[in-house]
């Protein structure tokens, strides 16, 4: 069975996209601990990130770090932070999560965001691409 990243890839489940290439999608996290924390993900379905061949390893991390620099501009924040948990879905992915303290890193906290928001957050993200 897919894994939920990869009906999102095909579409099978909505998302508000960040960004896109052949390999690789972004996408923002709907159960979020920071307003803009999004998950970059490679679009082969893969459990474990440390599993992913070096290629495409690095092609991930050099994507992830294309979109950092926008969700900063776009979201007020000290610094983007980054976490690999691997536990809660099993599709390799990487957290990019605006910071202004270490509590944003807090995953048992959850912000509740309407779908208008979520909306007008990845359009901002996008806009700095």
């Amino acid at each position: 069975m897919p894994s939920i990243f990869s009906r999102i890839v095909s579409g099978e489940i909505p998302a508000y996209k960040i960004a896109e290439t052949d390999e690789f999608l972004a996408f923002l996290d709907v159960f979020p601990t920071a307003k803009g924390h999004t998950l970059v993900i490679p679009k082969q379905e893969i459990d474990y990130l440390f599993d992913l061949d070096d290629d495409l390893y690095a092609g991930l991390m050099r994507f992830a770090k294309q979109i950092a620099p926008a969700i900063e501009k776009a979201i007020p924040c000290q610094r983007i932070g980054v976490a690999v948990v691997g536990l809660e879905v099993p599709h390799a992915h990487v957290h990019l999560i605006p910071l202004n303290s270490m509590a944003d890193m807090n995953f048992n906290n959850k912000l509740k965001i309407s779908p208008e928001e979520f909306t007008e957050i990845a359009a901002k993200i996008r806009s700095f691409l």
